[in-house]
């Protein structure tokens, strides 16, 4: 993938991010190039090609012959045209399995471009990991930052620094080798003075590195923003932008999401995380030529790449697999699930190996619990499943509300000054409550978390009766004044996160939705949670308790609430089924409670679905108007290709090209004057019997090489893409031969074709444009843009949204 610029006569780059592939011998600009159909119109914009050139070499060159530089090769903000790279791949296959027959030399060439895929994924499982671990390990250390130093030194965060105290287990988090801000700078952490002291610390360091993180997506890599999910599913389908997964936005998004996850804002690593595999998926592309030259290869490793970004964000490989599967890829061969899976498992074996957190699991909140569940409890599971829902349609309506205001208004200008507000309040609101001012990770694990004996938070203080303990197992306990104290913070701290992740999510900074999405859920679950155990404790004669929960047992674990919940809300949120539930009971270790798991993840897409159709990356695709064709949705109208290609009525003619009768200057002449990706060839413009199909980009690097290293090709050189050209004068200037760059079978379509074939053709084949038909005669073209503007019209929306903003 890389940006090329063609500028009058001259070969220079245009693009602004060199992580891409620089194709060898030129260098072309088409960004200014649209996917639009070929129709007379006025240009605006575009850099005027020149076709002055040099004169070179006098023999006839055939393009057929000697492939050159560039051609096939695609523009920025185009979509790519998957059968014509999967047609080149099976014939570049074909080649190397022919040749590996005449040579030892050849046969180990097969044998290497064989093992390659495979090599690759191990380079992105490694890296992968790496980086999942290094992110680990500097945000759990800046998080703490904000509270306190350790003395035996500054880069070991709180836990880690009280390993090798002596203190009780109660009083582990108040070693002596850990000094808050306040005492530190005061000598004492007691009292007004050293409160106001920590919070102003705690404020103070939010802000930096808030600061810091979105000033460098801002002046090093825009595309370092954001959860990354809706591009990749963008890039995926087949469009191509830029930069986004090069190196540049890789260094970057990999400092800032540290940045921006110690800097407490309510926002998780998860999302980005995918976005930083699958950059290293591209980059280390660039080391193997089948990949490097490929569109359509590229976007498997990118798919496998997903899979091993989840992989390292939940420590869920075999969840990975199916989130690249059902959440974001568009073309996903079985190969390509073999692949996601080994780059999973080497991606999880490596964050295993950093061991980032220090207790030999790949997550923070990696919990087991030990009592089974009961049938009744369904009631409440699917209760949180509603919840998951609602809370799911209301954040995608808001969000998407408020990143639209983002767009439209002066809001959007001043995204440094956004961060700044959003972490202030932030920060301001969750220093005060013990539930908001730790990591939302650590949140997550300790609502997780299920009631020990020796456990000393809030949330395990309940009236202990130690007469009736059975080794670890603790029975149903009346919830003691620490218990009310944390329901009542937790439920301050839900009603923070639901309003506060609506404006941030989408800021000028990396920013997951799954944390949040889950640590909402999560304190629901638990709240519920724990109502339901003190029902069950001080009502245990009631008929819905008698038979499974008598006085004394162990039959409610507010813990599992607490996951099934948090299932719930990300359910609701990404719409996402399988992937989830298998991510979540990899995050337990427990296959016993995957019914409960299966119940609120399915009832929130339900009741989210009620609402409204779209996930929230989906929706997030339609406001930056991707060029996004989800496989999922279904057309339904009865209308016919005809009513959608163009030229319509009162347009001007199609712009085509002849097969052998129009000179360099008149095709010159059409590539200035208009800016569209290709122009369909005919027999002459009297019949519109149509030829094949041409890209602009392969027209315009054909002519100008054929200018520097033919003799003889002059602006009135006839252009043939026949084998075989009409004689000419001897007087004539040489013939220039492009058939090589002719699309001989173009995908065609008649006039009468319903809609709903055409766009099922669109999904299924992955095309950028077709061609219509009737009786063999051209009659004019359907671009995936058309298709799209169609079905948004259809949809009584705005169709000029279609467009890539």
């Amino acid at each position: 993938m890389d940006q090329k610029g063609y500028r009058r006569g001259s070969f220079q780059s245009a693009t602004s991010d060199e992580d891409m592939l620089e194709i060898a011998g030129a260098s072309m600009d088409f960004s200014m190039a649209d996917d639009d159909p070929p129709l007379d119109r006025e240009m605006g914009g575009f850099s005027l090609y020149n076709g002055g050139g040099m004169n070179g070499t006098s023999t006839m060159m055939d393009f057929l012959e000697e492939p050159l530089p560039g051609v096939g090769t695609y523009e920025d903000f185009n979509t790519i045209d998957w059968v014509r790279e999967k047609s080149r791949d099976r014939d570049r296959h074909r080649e190397i399995t022919n040749r590996s027959k005449e040579s030892t030399w050849a046969l180990l060439h097969s044998v290497s471009d064989a093992f390659s895929g495979w090599l690759l994924m191990l380079l992105i499982g490694l890296l992968a990991g790496s980086l999942a671990g290094l992110i680990d390990i500097s945000a759990h250390w800046m998080t703490d930052l904000k509270e306190g130093v350790c003395l035996a030194g500054f880069w070991f965060n709180h836990e880690h620094c009280c390993w090798k105290s002596n203190t009780t287990f109660t009083d582990r988090d108040k070693c002596p080798e850990w000094k808050s801000w306040s005492q530190l700078i005061l000598g004492h952490g007691e009292g007004a003075f050293a409160y106001i002291l920590n919070y102003l610390m705690y404020v103070i360091w939010a802000l930096m590195f808030s600061l810091l993180a979105v000033l460098l997506v801002k002046g090093f890599a825009p595309y370092a923003c954001g959860s990354g999910i809706p591009e990749i599913k963008t890039i995926l389908s087949g469009f191509i932008i830029r930069g986004y997964l090069g190196k540049w936005t890789l260094v970057i998004k990999t400092i800032t999401l540290v940045l921006a996850v110690s800097s407490g804002l309510s926002l998780g690593k998860e999302g980005p995380l995918v976005h930083v595999a699958c950059c290293c998926g591209n980059i280390l592309c660039h080391l193997f030529t089948k990949y490097r030259k490929n569109e359509a290869k590229r976007r498997e490793v990118l798919s496998a790449a997903a899979a091993a970004g989840v992989s390292v964000a939940f420590g869920a490989p075999i969840g990975g697999v199916l989130f690249s599967l059902e959440e974001v890829s568009y073309y996903f061969p079985l190969k390509t699930l073999w692949r996601s899976f080994f780059a999973a498992l080497v991606a999880a074996f490596t964050l295993r190996s950093i061991n980032p957190f220090g207790n030999s699991r790949l997550v923070l909140f990696y919990v087991e619990f030990h009592m089974p569940w009961h049938l009744l409890e369904l009631v409440p599971f699917i209760l949180l499943g509603i919840f998951g829902g609602l809370w799911g349609a209301f954040f995608i309506r808001s969000n998407i509300a408020w990143c639209r205001r983002r767009k439209t208004t002066r809001l959007g200008k001043y995204p440094v000054l956004e961060v700044f507000v959003v972490t202030a309040i932030t920060a301001i609101l969750a220093f005060p409550n013990e539930y908001t001012r730790m990591s939302t990770s650590e949140l997550i694990s300790e609502l997780f978390n299920d009631c020990g004996i020796l456990d000393s938070s809030q949330l395990c203080e309940y009236v202990n009766d130690f007469n009736s303990t059975k080794g670890d197992d603790l029975p149903d306990r009346a919830a003691g004044p620490g218990v009310y104290t944390a329901m009542w913070q937790l439920a301050l701290a839900l009603i923070m996160k639901v309003f506060i992740t609506i404006f941030t999510f989408g800021m000028k900074v990396p920013s997951g939705l799954f944390i949040p999405s889950m640590a909402v859920g999560a304190i629901a679950g638990r709240l519920l949670g724990v109502a339901v155990e003190q029902l069950a404790f001080y009502h245990h004669d009631w008929a819905i308790f008698s038979g499974w929960c008598s006085q004394g047992a162990d039959c409610i674990t507010p813990g599992l609430y607490a996951m099934v919940g948090a299932a719930a809300c990300l359910g609701g949120v990404t719409r996402m089924t399988v992937s989830l539930v298998v991510i979540m009971f990899e995050l337990t270790g427990g296959l016993e409670y995957i019914v409960p798991l299966m119940a609120a993840a399915m009832t929130s897409k339900w009741v989210a679905d009620a609402i409204g159709r779209e996930g929230i990356y989906d929706a997030h695709i339609r406001l930056n108007g991707y060029p996004f064709l989800e496989a999922k949705e279904e057309f339904s109208h009865k209308t016919r290709a005809m009513d959608v290609m163009r030229p319509r009525k009162n347009d001007p003619p199609l712009t085509v090209i002849t097969q052998d009768s129009m000179t360099v200057e008149d095709v010159e002449t059409i590539v200035t004057t208009t800016t569209y990706s290709g122009y369909p060839v005919v027999v002459s413009r009297a019949s519109q019997r149509l030829v094949g199909f041409v890209l602009r980009r392969d027209l315009i690097i054909s002519i100008e090489n054929a200018r520097k290293k033919q003799d003889g090709i002059v602006s009135t050189s006839v252009i043939c893409f026949t084998d075989y050209c009409p004689p000419l004068p001897p007087s004539s200037p040489s013939v220039l031969k492009l058939r090589s760059i002719l699309d001989l079978s173009p995908f065609t379509v008649t006039d009468e074709t319903p809609m709903e074939i055409v766009v099922d053709i669109f999904r299924k084949l992955g095309l950028r444009q077709c061609l219509v038909t009737h009786n063999g005669k051209l009659l004019g073209i359907i671009t995936k843009k058309d298709v799209l503007k169609h079905i948004a019209q259809m949809a009584n929306q705005d169709p000029n949204s279609i467009l890539f903003n």
